[in-house]
C-alpha cells in the first residue's frame, strides 16, 4: 500500500504541486528520503521518526520509502516534515488516508511532534485555493493563510491535534483573521529644508516612475530626500499588496500573519553581495531588488557597490523581474522597483569645493563617477546636483510642501499615465519607448526646434533623445498639459547626467 500526502515546492515565488508518497517493504529496517532532497529535506527523516515516537507511533522494522514527486525537482525546506508525516501516519492507518488527499500540508515539526512556523504559506495556500484543496498550516500562520480566500484552513498547535481533528475526536478551530495594520505615517518631505531643485526631482522621478541619481557632498540631504520617496507615491493596491506579501512570505519575512501595508523601501548597505542584492544563495531566495518590488530601492554611496552587483542590476531595471541560474534550473523573481541612487562626488566627498577638495581634483571625480558603468547610467532618466545646506539656510528657510501636497500631484500624474497605457503592457513613462513615446509626446512648434537644436548642440544620441522625451513628458503631467512644451524640454534637459566633473 502506498500512501499519500500532498505539498509544494518553490519555484521562486510559484508553488509546484509535490506528492509525498511513502512505501513500507520488506528489507533491512531504513528510512530513505528519494526525489531530489536537499539537506534539510534529508534530515526530515530523523525529525519525524522523533515525533512520530513521541506521539507512541513506532515505525515498523521494514524499508521505508518517501518519494517526492516528481523526481527531476529539488525540493528544499523544512515544510516538507509535515506532509511526510501524515502520509506515515496515513500508512499506519492511524489517520484515514483517504482524507489526506484533500489538503496541502506545509509545516516543520519539532521533536515533540509540535508544529513550527515555515515560509511560503501565503503562496502556498493561494496555490491550494487554485486546486480546490485545503491547506494546513501551523497554528501561528494562520491569519496569514486567510489572506489567500482558502475556505478551508487547519491552522495546528501539532501532529496530536491534526490526528484528532482527522479521526473526529475534537475539531481544529478555525483561524482567527488579523485586520491589517494601518500604514505608518512616513517621513514628511516639509522636513528637508532647501535643495527645491532636488525636491522637484524627486516629484518627477514619483510621477513618471524614473531612476533618479543624486550626486552631493557629505551631509546635503541624499538619504533624507530619497527616504520621503515613498511618502510621495500612491497606496499599493490591492493586487500589489498581495504581489509583494507574497515574496515576503516566500522570503519568511511575515510577522504576525500581517500583510504588507506600505510600499518597500529597501536600502542595502554598499558592501552586500551579489546574491543579496539580486538573489541566490544556496536556495536561491529573492534579494532586495526583488524585496523591493513595487516599492523603492535606494542605493547609496553607489560606486562603493561592487561592480559585479551593479552591473547585474542592468537585467531587473530593463526587464521587471530577476532569473537566477542554478545548476538544476532556472528561478525567476519580480522586480519591478524604483531605482534611487545616491553618491558622493568623488571618494573625499567634496569635489568643486574649495578648500575641502583633495589634491587629486578633478581627476578624482572623474574616475571615481566613472566605476559606474555606462550601461548603467543609461538606464538612470534624471540626475541632479545636491549642493550643501548652510546651517544659516536651515534657520531662515521656511518648511516647504509637505508629502501630502506633493502626493497629491503625483496622484494626478499617474492616474493620467495610467489612463493614456491602459490598453498597453506598460503602465508608466518611464517604461515607454520608441515609435510610442514620440507618438505620446506631441511637441509644440518651440518645443520641437528647441529640441532639434539640442541634439545638435549636446550631442544627444538615440537614447539620451528618448531619456530627456520620457522626462519631459512626466513634467507636462505633473502640469496636466498633454502637449509638450518648450519649458518641460528645458527642464528635462537640466536632470541629464554630465559624466566629466572639474
Amino acid at each position: 500500500m502506498v500512501s499519500k500526502a500532498l505539498t509544494v515546492s518553490f519555484q521562486g515565488i510559484e508553488p509546484l504541486k509535490v506528492t509525498v508518497e511513502v512505501h513500507f517493504s520488506a528489507g533491512l529496517p531504513s528510512f530513505k528520503i528519494v526525489g531530489l532532497p536537499d539537506k534539510a529535506v534529508t534530515e526530515s527523516g530523523e525529525r519525524v521518526r522523533a515525533a512520530l515516537h513521541s506521539l507512541g507511533a513506532i515505525l515498523p522494522g521494514k524499508r521505508v520509502t518517501v518519494n517526492l514527486s516528481p523526481a527531476d525537482v529539488v525540493k528544499e525546506g523544512a515544510h516538507f516534515d509535515l506532509p511526510i508525516a501524515m502520509a506515515l501516519l496515513g500508512a499506519l492507518n492511524m489517520v484515514p488516508a483517504q482524507e489526506l488527499s484533500n489538503y496541502v500540508f506545509m509545516g516543520e515539526l519539532g521533536l515533540d511532534g509540535r508544529l513550527i512556523p515555515t515560509s511560503g504559506i501565503l503562496p502556498a495556500s493561494m496555490a491550494a485555493t487554485q486546486w480546490s484543496l485545503g491547506f494546513v498550516c501551523p497554528e501561528e500562520q494562520g491569519a496569514e493563510a486567510l489572506w489567500s480566500g482558502n475556505p478551508s484552513i487547519l491552522a495546528a498547535s501539532s501532529l496530536v491535534a491534526l490526528m484528532n481533528h482527522f479521526s473526529g475526536d475534537t475539531v481544529i478551530a478555525p483561524p482567527e483573521p488579523k485586520p491589517r495594520p494601518a500604514p505608518t505615517s512616513p517621513l514628511d518631505l516639509k522636513d528637508v529644508r532647501g535643495q527645491d531643485t532636488a525636491k522637484r526631482a524627486l516629484e518627477i522621478a514619483a510621477a513618471g516612475g524614473h531612476n533618479f541619481l543624486m550626486i552631493g557632498p557629505p551631509g546635503s540631504g541624499k538619504s533624507m530626500l530619497a527616504s520621503r520617496m515613498v511618502g510621495i507615491l500612491p497606496p499599493m493596491t490591492a493586487s500589489e499588496i498581495l504581489e509583494v506579501s507574497t515574496i515576503y512570505s516566500v522570503a519568511g519575512l511575515i510577522k504576525d500573519g500581517t500583510l504588507m501595508s506600505i510600499r518597500p523601501f529597501r536600502s542595502p548597505h554598499h558592501s552586500a553581495s551579489m546574491p543579496a542584492l539580486i538573489g541566490g544563495g544556496t536556495k536561491a531566495l529573492p534579494g532586495d531588488v526583488s524585496l523591493a518590488h513595487n516599492g523603492v530601492l535606494f542605493l547609496d554611496e553607489l560606486p562603493e557597490f561592487s561592480k559585479q552587483a551593479l552591473e547585474a542590476l542592468r537585467q531587473p531595471l530593463e526587464t521587471g523581474e530577476v532569473s537566477i541560474s542554478r545548476v538544476n534550473g532556472h528561478v525567476t523573481y519580480p522586480a519591478r522597483f524604483q531605482l534611487i541612487a545616491a553618491m558622493n562626488p568623488c571618494r573625499c566627498g567634496y569635489a568643486g569645493m574649495p578648500g575641502l577638495q583633495c589634491s587629486k581634483a578633478p581627476r578624482c571625480a572623474e574616475e571615481y563617477q566613472n566605476k559606474i558603468s555606462g550601461p548603467l547610467y543609461d538606464r538612470i532618466d534624471l540626475c541632479v546636483s545636491v549642493p550643501p545646506v548652510l546651517p544659516t539656510d536651515l534657520l531662515k528657510k521656511p518648511e516647504g510642501e509637505s508629502s501630502s501636497q506633493v502626493a497629491a500631484r503625483v496622484q494626478a500624474a499617474m492616474e493620467r499615465a495610467a489612463e493614456r497605457y491602459k490598453d498597453l503592457k506598460i503602465y508608466k513613462n518611464a517604461q515607454a519607448s520608441g515609435s510610442l513615446l514620440e507618438k505620446i509626446c506631441p511637441l509644440s512648434p518651440a518645443a520641437a526646434a528647441l529640441l532639434e537644436k539640442s541634439i545638435e548642440t549636446l550631442g544627444l544620441s538615440a537614447r539620451s533623445y528618448h531619456r530627456v522625451l520620457r522626462v519631459a513628458r512626466t513634467i507636462a503631467d505633473l502640469a496636466q498639459s498633454e502637449q509638450i512644451k518648450d519649458e518641460y524640454i528645458l527642464e528635462a534637459l537640466s536632470f541629464r547626467h554630465h559624466r566629466k566633473v572639474s
